[in-house]
């Protein structure tokens, strides 16, 4: 990592850290009950925060021959919406799409909004992981719906080491993130 991005890492970190991480009594998206929450949306819906993400994730992405950037609304909308703006600007442009929970129930139905194709190779973007469900949700409707398309790497903001990193080893799917929750809880 060049100096420049290990700079843009440490102040995603204090952004993180100041916008976004709260503790307290919490319930995850997952049910597990928490000592601490990360509401990372604070961080990726904020200017400086959006380029960061933008930034970051791009150059972690940017060695995988990957033709486009997705992941669950709403957690993944800003992340998308920041690499793909970045990649264009990189002179890479890529796709962006985004999977809902549920297929909508007008227009075209579709689970799927933005830019996916049957040919492409994709990376999904998370703010957090904990258990990978959300993440695997998503997973399993590109299966259904694009069995074509090859999932390259799922990649968080920060990984709560709850399960999410052996969710996707026992799915075959390559995963990283740009921060661990012991950092947060170290400081």
């Amino acid at each position: 990592m060049s100096n420049h991005l290990a700079l843009m890492r440490a102040e995603l970190f204090e952004l993180l850290k100041s916008l976004s991480f709260e503790t307290g009594d919490f319930t995850l998206a997952s049910g597990q009950k928490a000592s601490y929450y990360l509401d990372c949306r604070k961080t990726t819906l904020s200017g400086r925060g959006s380029y960061l993400v933008g930034h970051l994730v791009y150059d972690a992405l940017a060695s995988l021959g990957v033709d486009a950037v997705g992941g669950m609304s709403l957690g993944a909308d800003p992340m998308v919406t920041a690499v793909t703006y970045c990649s264009s600007q990189q002179g890479h442009p890529l796709s962006g799409f985004l999977v809902r929970k549920e297929p909508k129930g007008h227009g075209t139905q579709s689970q799927f909004e933005g830019h996916l194709a049957p040919w492409m190779r994709v990376a999904l973007v998370e703010d957090v992981v904990t258990t990978g469900g959300s993440t695997m949700k998503v997973v399993e409707a590109i299966g259904r719906t694009y069995p074509s398309v090859e999932i390259v790497q799922v990649i968080s903001l920060v990984d709560r080491e709850a399960g999410g990193r052996e969710a996707f080893a026992q799915a075959s799917i390559p995963y990283r993130s740009l921060y661990s929750v012991r950092e947060f809880l170290q400081e």
